[in-house]
């Protein structure tokens, strides 16, 4: 079986982290998977690092072409972005094969268009419960079934997460952190407010927001208005994130829309402990092993985060539970072997040539 996994983003986000999980557990398993991306974007690089199959492209119309004249040649297109899901459609009537979408994001399609996309999307994936009910009247349900992301372990460098430590001069004080992009749906304005009011109730921590976006200069603008530049620090973008979960107190977050929320994967992973709201599929992911509040609503972000600094007792029992779960379900072979028993499901269907 040969699959062609699709994502032809220019940056690096969980849909990327999650396209690059795929191929390596693909290949664990003795699968040929490929994958279509954009030359020179971090993922054709971490790609290319790691000797996996790859073909990359300048732009999508390339990418387009490429479905169009190699399409036929898998047994599989499997998208893991919207764009992809498009460009695997438009080329259809060339390549004849299965298209398989899965879907991150939690905000409702709509339009003419959309609907046709989905009609002549073989089998789409859900990534949790809350994006398979939005799509249910898009496409039958019997037809959408969810496969959460997964989170893979690796050593940590906590030398370099030390080092930053030690650049902000960061001794006794707390670290909270998020790890999020600087756009509407992740809702850093609720965060700042949030640090705002934690910073009228205790003065002995430091909040790290790594994530670049459109947004920053209007974050950095409303951090500077109720004086907390000492306190809310932009990291920007960093290379392996995840090494700073090493020396991170309490990971929040504060999105307003979230598919699945993979970075809390990861802090249940590394043993810290969250704070999030219940956007989409972070309610299912994080109650019974986190802190919830609802969107917006920074008061209770402040309070929760301050709950899980002063009781140790609950914080520890979040930590294990998480690190518990995340091991269980959601384990690279587990998404994996959902995946497989997708794919097999079309043998036998494919046309010959």
């Amino acid at each position: 079986m040969r699959i062609l996994q699709i994502n032809t983003e220019k940056t690096w986000r969980g849909g990327e982290r999650q396209t690059l999980y795929t191929l390596r557990g693909l290949k664990d398993k003795g699968v040929q998977a490929e994958l279509l991306c954009l030359i020179n974007s971090p993922l054709h690089i971490k790609v290319l690092k790691e000797h996996l199959p790859v073909h990359g492209v300048k732009n999508n119309l390339q990418a387009l072409l490429f479905l169009i004249k190699n399409g036929k040649n898998f047994d599989i297109l499997h998208c893991q972005t919207a764009k992809a899901q498009t460009l695997a459609i438009i080329s259809k009537p060339f390549h004849s094969r299965p298209v398989v979408y899965t879907r991150r994001v939690d905000f409702r399609p709509s339009g003419i268009l959309t609907r046709l996309k989905y009609r002549f999307t073989d089998r789409v994936i859900a990534i949790s419960e809350k994006i398979r009910q939005i799509l249910e009247d898009l496409k039958p349900s019997g037809k959408i079934e969810v496969i959460p992301s997964c989170v893979q372990e690796r050593e940590l460098d906590r030398e370099r997460a030390l080092k930053l430590k030690e650049s902000f001069n960061i001794k006794d004080k707390k670290i909270l952190a998020t790890m999020a992009a600087l756009v509407p749906h992740k809702d850093p304005f609720t965060m700042v407010e949030a640090i705002n009011l934690l910073s009228k109730t205790r003065d002995d921590f430091i909040f790290l927001h790594f994530g670049e976006g459109e947004l920053r200069e209007m974050v950095e603008r409303r951090i500077k208005d109720l004086h907390l530049q000492d306190k809310y620090i932009l990291m920007g973008f960093h290379k392996d994130v995840e090494d700073f979960f090493s020396i991170i107190d309490v990971f929040v977050i504060s999105s307003s829309e979230e598919g699945l929320g993979s970075v809390v994967l990861d802090a249940f992973l590394y043993r810290v402990p969250v704070v999030s709201t219940d956007a989409g599929g972070l309610k299912e992911t994080v109650e019974g092993r986190g802190l919830l509040c609802p969107v917006k609503a920074p008061a209770c972000l402040a309070h929760s985060v301050n709950k899980l600094l002063e009781d140790s007792e609950l914080r520890e029992d979040l930590i294990e539970r998480a690190y518990r779960d995340v091991k269980i379900f959601y384990s690279s072979e587990k998404m994996i072997d959902s995946y497989l028993r997708v794919f097999n499901s079309f043998k036998g269907e494919r046309n010959n040539d």
